[in-house]
């Protein structure tokens, strides 16, 4: 027992003498850490002495000197802890539990990663009234908490409004973002908004989306529950503006454009616009191509979009994934964990696609891309292929292997690439290209606004687009809303209440008195 009390000793003090060095030379990301582990360390030394009680006790009453002082040394430990625990929470180690639904009080995994990757100072300066600092301290803390390079200070535009002018401030509350040689303003409080604009004043380049139309693709400014007008609002939020684009209308891809997205086209490409659309790729463009299933009288099979994927390494299938562990099975719920890929690390969410096709790697890969996987069904759902037994209402659909059906998991999401260029390589050198990236996905219903806002969706959508814009950084869970904590109660329950809070608490008072006062009679 002495020899493991002894070890549990020496474990405690390493991990406090670990905790600190955390802090002191650690990364941002897992300071907040040290706190937990400077408090278990302590408690792991006290453990020793704790186990010495008996022979410390008997030893001091025989008064010897070296047992008193292991006493003394662990006084001294104990001491040296506590100091440490003081120097650990001065250094804004901060720990407080956020119990709102949404957790609205707490940095989301965006912000502390985007804070995280901070390697300057950032200096945040709220410019308001002075009577007004306090709305936002709380705020503005989670931020200067959150990583160490960044600083906040306040100023009263009212009493200070020469120095307010230098910052060339329109209003009140603005916050002055000042990052390197850059600055941003930023008109809310809101962490969403806050997040966007460090997001901004840190990468700098703005980077531009084209929404291809004219095939009956979703809208990203269209008002119906079909649209992508939330999703594309959501962009801007990481510092990507958008664009719609008519193929037919152009020659080729405007030259800006960051990232090409295709969403659910219900008529197939022309020759001329696939062309335009292999040829942007071939200079190392990024594009997402969301394909929906194909059937019904005048459906289309979207045959050159389909041969544009296979000539990446990706195979559309023509098929349902039909997933029977949902209500309403033609709803496909993917579950994490996901298969590995940077657009679904740490992704533990699942995701919900309202009408799915398979979408799978094909074997072998093209020579110089890499193929795979990142969205993938459970193992209870499968491709359907018989697509006439899809549209009978009394027919009930099973997996049928040897007509081709596949068997879950079915994969629906594939990523493929190039070989990214060297560090050193030159723009336009042709020994090496810049890399290209694309996305083939079997549903595009599942980022509409109809939808987007079920389980992980948004998060997804945008994920894979901040991959395919080269923004693995910004490749995290965003800022939620905040939820509505109201309480709905009938007139009726209301009642209740007021009879109960009007009658029934001082009839239970009174009934407690009367209770004390005959006990105290009868004795």
């Amino acid at each position: 027992m002495q020899r493991i009390l002894n070890i549990i000793g020496w474990i405690g003090t390493a991990l406090v003498v670990a905790a600190v060095g955390l802090v002191r030379w650690g990364p941002p990301d897992y300071q907040r850490y040290a706190l937990w582990i400077v408090w278990t360390g302590l408690v792991l030394v006290l453990l020793y002495p704790i186990g010495q009680w008996r022979e410390i006790a008997a030893h001091f009453n025989r008064r010897q000197a070296k047992y008193a002082s292991v006493a003394l040394t662990s006084v001294l430990v104990v001491l040296g802890i506590l100091i440490a625990v003081n120097y650990l929470s001065n250094r804004r180690l901060n720990k407080r539990w956020d119990l709102t639904a949404n957790s609205v009080h707490t940095l989301s995994e965006q912000s502390q990663k985007v804070l995280g990757g901070l390697d300057a100072p950032l200096k945040m300066t709220l410019v308001d009234r002075g009577d007004g600092f306090n709305r936002f301290r709380e705020r503005l803390a989670q931020y200067s908490n959150a990583s160490r390079q960044v600083s906040v200070d306040y100023l009263d535009g009212v009493l200070d409004p020469v120095k307010a002018r230098q910052f060339d401030v329109q209003g009140f509350p603005t916050l002055v973002l000042q990052y390197k040689d850059k600055t941003e303003k930023v008109l809310s409080i809101e962490e969403r908004d806050i997040t966007s604009a460090v997001i901004r004043v840190v990468s700098g380049k703005q980077r531009k989306a084209y929404f291809v139309q004219g095939h009956g693709e979703h809208d990203p400014a269209g008002d119906t529950p079909l649209a992508y007008k939330g999703v594309a609002q959501l962009l801007k939020g990481d510092n990507i503006t958008f664009e719609t684009l008519a193929l037919s209308q152009k020659k080729d891809v405007p030259d800006d454009a960051t990232v090409v997205i295709i969403a659910g086209p219900s008529t197939d490409l022309l020759e001329d616009e696939i062309d335009q659309i292999k040829r942007y790729l071939a200079k190392g463009g990024k594009l997402m191509l969301l394909l929906d299933p194909t059937f019904g009288e005048h459906a289309q099979p979207l045959t050159r979009l389909i041969a544009l994927a296979k000539d990446w390494g990706v195979d559309v299938g023509n098929d349902v994934v039909i997933d029977t562990s949902t209500n309403r099975a033609e709803i496909v719920i993917a579950q994490p964990p996901y298969p590995s890929h940077p657009i679904t690390q740490d992704f533990r969410i699942a995701s919900a696609f309202p009408l799915a096709r398979s979408v799978s790697a094909a074997m072998p890969a093209p020579q110089g891309k890499t193929v795979q996987s990142f969205v993938q069904s459970g193992k209870q759902a499968w491709a359907e292929t018989d697509m006439a037994s899809l549209q009978d209402v009394k027919a009930e659909p099973q997996p049928d292997p040897d007509k081709g059906d596949k068997v879950g998991p079915v994969s629906i999401a594939v990523a493929v690439n190039t070989p990214a260029p060297p560090d050193d390589a030159k723009p336009g050198d042709p020994k090496a290209p810049p890399q290209t990236r694309l996305v083939v996905m079997g549903d595009s219903d599942f980022a509409s606004d109809a939808v987007a806002g079920s389980l992980g969706n948004v998060n997804l959508f945008l994920n894979t687009i901040n991959w395919l814009t080269a923004q693995e950084n910004l490749i995290s869970i965003r800022p939620k809303e905040p939820g509505n904590s109201n309480l709905q109660i009938t007139p009726n329950e209301m009642s209740v209440v007021l009879w109960a809070l009007g009658l029934g608490v001082p009839a239970i008072v009174f009934a407690i008195g009367i209770f004390t006062w005959s006990r105290r009679r009868r004795a």
